[in-house]
């Protein structure tokens, strides 16, 4: 079969996948066993969720999830100081695989700056007393076990 014809039929038959970077993100100053997580409310989603985004081209998803938590709360964590989840893609059944990512920085002193539109509230919220979450938060969160949904 010539070349270009498989390529043609592999790109059919190949499923495809958005491929997002999403960032666990713990406060450092929480006691021992009372763990708070950053959370945000955004329009379109039903519920709270995690600092996210897709990757952009050749973008490596460490370096993904650092930038996507600064565009949405202003919170700067270096790409060396995350962490991958473990596993680190969970796959949805809507075409979109999640890389997470975990990091901590101090509550008190790092400042949240949302800008309204796409995010419109960031808050710390206690592990055991999480808000309602987006069914993919939940799902996510879920498989670290943490939150409604915690395996």
């Amino acid at each position: 079969m010539p070349m270009p014809v498989r390529r043609i039929l592999a790109r059919i038959v190949a499923p495809k996948y958005l491929v997002g970077a999403v960032t666990i993100l713990h406060d450092s100053e929480a006691a021992e066993g009372e763990g708070r997580l950053l959370l945000l409310r955004q329009p379109h989603r039903g519920g709270w969720g995690l600092p996210a985004g897709l990757l952009k081209k050749r973008e490596q998803p460490v370096v993904g999830a650092a930038r996507e938590l600064f565009e949405e709360t202003g919170v700067r964590v270096q790409p060396d100081d995350m962490t991958a989840g473990s596993p680190n893609a969970i796959v949805h059944v809507v075409g979109v695989v999640d890389t997470v990512f975990f990091a901590s920085v101090p509550a008190s002193t790092t400042p949240l700056v949302v800008d309204g539109a796409e995010v419109l509230e960031a808050a710390w919220f206690p592990v055991d007393d999480l808000p309602r979450l987006s069914a993919n938060t939940a799902l996510v969160l879920g498989r670290y076990g943490i939150g409604p949904d915690a395996r």
